[in-house]
């Protein structure tokens, strides 16, 4: 295979529509999600444009790719989700979580999305990030107790915040 290209992802690579489409309907996802608070304690949430939970407030995070490691997919999510890159040695790991949704990004029927999630908690200023717009509307700035109490924010963001999370 001199000179031919791996049929297999390169770390970070996108998944064409029709490959992703087919690993949502049959595996988990493996994702990183970042608990990024202020130094005053808030959490940064965003208002998701697309499904698994589109319009629900959720914190920043991305998926996994194949042959990435999570030192490297931590530093690409963290690039991509808050315009800044951060290292995985910066953050306090908070456990695993599972997200399982009836829906999909693509909107088609007949299978869900099922996410196995390492939570990350980042202290970080908001003038050091350089939020984007591609996945979320916009971001608001909320403390626990408004993140548990707001019906806007996706319970599986609430997650993180309750008792009896993997971080107690």
């Amino acid at each position: 295979m001199t000179g031919e290209r791996s049929i297999e992802p390169l770390p970070g690579e996108r998944l064409s529509v029709e490959d992703f489409a087919r690993v949502v309907r049959l595996t988990p996802l493996v994702a990183i999600d970042l608990i990024v608070r202020a130094p005053d304690r808030r959490i940064l949430l965003g208002e998701r444009k697309n499904e698994p939970a589109k319009g629900s407030f959720f914190v920043p995070g991305g998926r996994i790719t194949k042959n990435e490691t999570l030192a490297a997919a931590f530093r690409r999510i963290t690039r991509a989700e808050l315009g800044v890159e951060r290292s995985i040695s910066a953050a306090r790991f908070l456990g695993v979580f599972e997200h399982i949704y009836e829906g999909n990004f693509f909107g088609h029927s007949g299978f869900g999305t099922h996410y196995v999630v390492l939570g990350h908690e980042l202290t970080l200023s908001a003038d050091d990030l350089i939020l984007p717009s591609e996945q979320h509307g916009k971001y608001v700035w909320k403390t626990e107790a408004e993140i548990l109490a707001w019906p806007e924010v996706h319970e599986n963001t609430r997650a993180y915040f309750q008792k009896g999370s993997p971080r107690d």
